[in-house]
């Protein structure tokens, strides 16, 4: 929508992991290089780890532009699966043809093995790379360790690309899986952006769509640091919505005020990208104004129930008996 308006030939801040919008910060090129080491080293497991949106899943497709043409690649996205669903997720990927229907572990793992052989015999490299690779069970994990004990005096005839985040480093850490930690000879954990990164950042991104000009003053760049915490799915979000607002005021940059309002659509009107120290206050008072409220209607209530004065005084007055003479009359008649 704003396109146009900016003069962009593409959306600059879109969160699908397109390569060419790679910013190459010294953590990314890091990480691009302990991939890539990884597969020249024919080692078993390479692994990558990351907070949610720090732009793993955009390395390794960078990483895929690099890769040998004789390189057979199975790409699983998805790895909640059993075992017998990753073999045959594996052989779909590597058009491996099986029974149909064929639910066997062992003639999945047998088409896969006679796969990898002819593969190396024909001078090709086979490499599994698995997307969110924290959501592997333990006994998949395990087989696919089995399937990279398939190898020459010289190498590993699968090579093995987890990328996952700091949760996946924890699980390697089980007694159960130490035998796969040990074939991990190449691992890397992308951080966020640093503050002094992300002007470099959005520079790039919009170079790429088409726009030269900083849309994004250095004020509005602290403030942007500040709500996002260097995250680029982050960062990407609340640019895309404050280049929107910009568009629907008229505006040629995005202030500083024009960020915290697509921060506060981005966070649901917070526009403090979570701050937990301010959610607690916020708790704080809003139980306490909840205690005096509750406090106030109780008293209330409890003067209600006493008695008024007039009540209290007539139920407490002294009345004559029937029968009894008062003290004046006792010697009349």
């Amino acid at each position: 929508m704003y396109k146009e308006y900016f003069g962009l030939k593409e959306d600059p801040f879109s969160i699908a992991p397109d390569p060419q919008f790679l910013y190459m910060s010294d953590r990314h090129r890091e990480a691009l290089g302990h991939l890539i080491y990884g597969m020249k080293a024919d080692s078993g497991f390479v692994l990558l780890t990351g907070e949610v949106g720090t732009g793993k899943t955009t390395v390794c497709r960078c990483l895929l532009g690099q890769i040998p043409e004789n390189s057979e690649i199975a790409f699983i996205l998805n790895p909640k699966l059993s075992v017998v669903e990753l073999l045959a997720t594996i052989c779909d990927e590597l058009e491996i043809s099986y029974p149909e229907g064929n639910s066997s572990g062992k003639i999945f793992i047998d088409r896969i093995n006679s796969y990898l052989l002819d593969a190396h015999g024909q001078g090709k490299q086979t490499v599994l790379i698995i997307d969110e690779a924290q959501n592997l069970s333990v006994d998949v994990l395990e087989q696919i360790r089995l399937l990279t004990n398939l190898e020459t005096d010289k190498r590993k005839l699968l090579q093995v690309i987890m990328l996952g985040q700091p949760e996946l480093n924890l699980m390697l850490e089980r007694p159960e899986l130490r035998q796969l930690a040990q074939r991990v000879t190449a691992r890397y954990h992308l951080e966020p952006l640093s503050k002094g990164e992300i002007e470099g950042y959005l520079n790039h991104r919009l170079a790429v769509a088409g726009v030269e000009r900083p849309l994004f003053p250095i004020k509005t760049i602290n403030k942007l640091y500040s709500l996002s915490g260097g995250v680029p799915r982050v960062i990407n979000l609340l640019c895309d919505r404050a280049l929107l607002g910009a568009y629907v005021k008229g505006e040629n940059i995005v202030s500083p005020v024009l960020l915290a309002e697509a921060g506060n659509e981005v966070f649901g009107k917070r526009g403090t990208g979570g701050s937990g120290r301010n959610d607690l206050w916020q708790w704080l008072l809003t139980a306490l104004l909840s205690l005096i409220l509750i406090s106030g209607i109780a008293f209330l209530v409890l003067l209600m129930k006493q008695p008024s004065l007039d009540q209290v005084t007539e139920r407490h007055e002294p009345t004559e008996k029937v029968g009894t003479l008062s003290p004046d009359k006792k010697g009349g008649s």
